[in-house]
């Protein structure tokens, strides 16, 4: 079952998903134009999940945020319930003091399994099948009621989270907000700018600073993480399109293919060709 709702004024556009055998996304060719962020629930037994090209487990009562930039794919999708949206029907960054998850719920690296305990998952259960009542509901204000469930869903889908992700010693607003603009500002910037002290001034910070935050927050350095960004991205480049492996090097921001070839085989563990002969082989397996 596949519910959807489009705003013909502004193009935007909110899915719901169930039981719909062969739920995917295909960001580089089927769904380019398409970019929506995509929030998955897995109420059945544990299974694969294809993100990018990397198999993760995705257990049994399990939350998944993706990114509208990210290819994946469900071992039994028939099983996930999923929502989708793309900014045109809710902007999360114009809108973040309202549901307070930009550079946190959705990563292109950090991938977010969150784990369900019965209350959550009855409440889950619970806003699905308003979500379903208020799509078959066609009237003049179905579109407003649906943007206040979608509100709803992502707020509580981020507290759940921060309840499984912050430390045990809680983080002050301030700090948290800090991380999450500073995992903006990479996701904005990290073809062009690679350096922590670029992003520290831009949060009027030192690196020193910076890392000592997220040394508290969890074990990834901010360079880890702007390294892990750009790798992510240049796997992408590898595996779903054409591009070579020079353009690739310089759309990424570096000077000279030796030096991105021995970035990527430091943070990849293969080298830009071995890994999309790689990929090749595994696609063509499949």
């Amino acid at each position: 079952m596949r519910l959807t709702l489009r705003e013909e004024n502004t193009g935007g556009e909110l899915l719901l998903f169930k039981e719909e055998a062969g739920f995917d996304r295909l960001f580089f060719t089927r769904d380019r134009f398409n970019k929506y962020f995509t929030i998955a629930w897995n109420p059945g037994e544990s299974q694969t999940v294809t993100i990018d090209g990397t198999d993760y487990e995705f257990p049994a009562n399990t939350l998944l945020t993706l990114l509208f930039n990210q290819t994946f794919s469900f071992e039994n999708s028939a099983d996930i319930v999923a929502w989708q949206f793309n900014r045109e029907f809710y902007c999360i960054i114009d809108h973040d003091s309202e549901v307070s998850c930009v550079g946190f719920l959705f990563s292109s690296t950090d991938h977010l399994f969150i784990k369900l305990g019965d209350q959550a998952r009855q409440k889950l259960q619970l806003l699905s099948d308003v979500f379903t009542e208020e799509f078959r509901t066609s009237d003049h204000i179905q579109s407003e009621m649906l943007l206040v469930l979608l509100k709803r869903l992502i707020i509580y889908v981020t507290q759940l989270a921060k309840l499984g992700y912050t430390p045990t010693k809680k983080l002050q607003d301030e700090r948290f907000h800090i991380i999450r603009k500073f995992n903006l500002l990479v996701e904005a910037n990290f073809k062009t700018e690679h350096s922590v002290s670029f992003y520290a001034g831009q949060l009027c910070k030192s690196p020193k600073t910076l890392s000592n935050l997220f040394a508290i927050y969890n074990q990834k350095t901010p360079s880890q993480i702007i390294q892990e960004r750009i790798t992510v991205e240049a796997k992408r480049l590898l595996r779903y399109t054409d591009k070579s492996i020079k353009h690739i090097t310089f759309e990424l921001g570096f000077e000279d293919v030796p030096y991105f070839s021995n970035f990527f085989k430091k943070n990849a563990g293969a080298s830009p060709s071995d890994f999309r002969n790689a990929a090749v082989i595994s696609n063509e397996g499949k």
